[in-house]
């Protein structure tokens, strides 16, 4: 149980595993590439595979498979050192974004993680619009939020991109760091006590998994060069991987997202944008889109200099994009209710054949 404990087990997790225990041994899912696990239990890791048609093929909600990061039910097969994947216990936090695309299905990115890291780099003019993206997502997500601007050996002045980016997320912790000279690894470290499980999340080339390897002390994550011409990174990371620090500390770093496509954050989104949220409540209409409808607060306060401009454009859209997912998963979920039906009537018509027969 001690390995379990080091992985991130406690007692929340023994109390939510519940009759599910019954059906095997716990363990947490540490690696995930093309639907095949790696497992780490109380006996050491191994390879587990689902088990399951349900399990398999649920193609309307991928948040019922395992996703890096979860706590599963594994049960050995007998004579194979591969495991089964009987159940996946509830999750404490779940991190996630749509797919990309025009569809409305859901991409989880890691599961039961204390803090998302998101990562920018000081190589290059700070994205705001992107960060402002990541916090809503990493807000909705139940994690606690820090922004990490990397290779601050680049800016001449770190204080002033990191002043910047406090603008975009207040109440949240902006940190800046260097994997070239070391600066703020230490600070970076100290947030990873043992059993905390951080995620790292951000476009390639930020210096992610450059991070990991000096928290890891050690080369785990394979890294690349930034191309000079448009400072674009490579996709060294090709799978989530869980990452046990030699301090105790739980690390996920994940493949560079250059898109990350908003997933049912309207909550994520009004605590990423709280100054526009206080100001709702003083809206005429309590579902005020904040775009056209008169007795607006927070078009008043845009008017009179009290909103920042960009922050409302931001809002807007990400508002807007949210409204979008949420028609789509609706219509995808009618389609998927009439497949449903479809595949009961003939189930049916094929009994009524049988029994005629007789």
């Amino acid at each position: 149980m001690e390995l379990l404990v080091k992985m991130g087990w406690d007692d929340w997790f023994a109390a939510h595993a519940g009759a599910s225990s019954d059906a095997g041994r716990p363990g947490r899912v540490v690696a995930e590439q093309r639907g095949e696990y790696r497992v780490r239990t109380a006996d050491g890791e191994v390879a587990a595979i689902l088990t399951g048609r349900a399990m398999r093929e649920t193609a309307g909600d991928r948040l019922e498979r395992p996703v890096v990061g979860d706590w599963v039910i594994v049960e050995p097969v007998a004579g194979d050192s591969t495991v089964l994947v009987r159940a996946v216990l509830p999750r404490r936090t779940i991190l996630a974004r749509r797919e990309s695309g025009r569809g409305a299905e859901v991409q989880p990115v890691a599961a039961n993680v204390d803090i998302v890291f998101i990562v920018a780099g000081l190589d290059g003019a700070l994205n705001l619009r992107r960060l402002e993206r990541f916090l809503a997502a990493a807000r909705e997500s139940g994690a606690e939020p820090v922004v990490l601007l990397t290779k601050s050996d680049l800016a001449g002045d770190p204080a002033a991109p990191a002043e910047e980016a406090a603008t975009v997320a207040p109440g949240i912790r902006v940190m800046t760091v260097s994997s070239l000279d070391g600066a703020g690894v230490d600070e970076v470290g100290a947030l990873l006590a043992p059993g905390v499980t951080a995620c790292f999340i951000g476009p390639s080339g930020v210096g992610k998994s450059s991070l990991v390897n000096l928290l890891a002390g050690d080369p785990v994550m394979a890294i690349g060069a930034v191309r000079e011409r448009d400072a674009k990174g490579r996709h060294t990371t090709t799978h989530r991987q869980l990452i046990l620090l030699p301090g105790g500390g739980i690390v996920i770093d994940t493949p560079g997202m250059r898109e990350f496509g908003l997933w049912q954050v309207d909550e994520g989104i009004d605590a990423a944008f709280p100054e526009i949220a206080e100001l709702a409540a003083g809206c005429r209409f309590h579902d005020c889109s904040h775009r056209h409808e008169p007795g607006c607060a927070v078009r008043t306060a845009l008017a009179e200099g009290g909103l920042d401009p960009g922050r409302y454009g931001s809002y807007l859209k990400l508002r807007l994009e949210e409204e979008t997912m949420a028609t789509l998963a609706d219509a995808e979920g009618r389609r998927e209710r009439k497949k449903g039906e479809r595949r009961m009537a003939k189930g049916l018509r094929a009994v009524l054949r049988k029994k005629g027969k007789k």
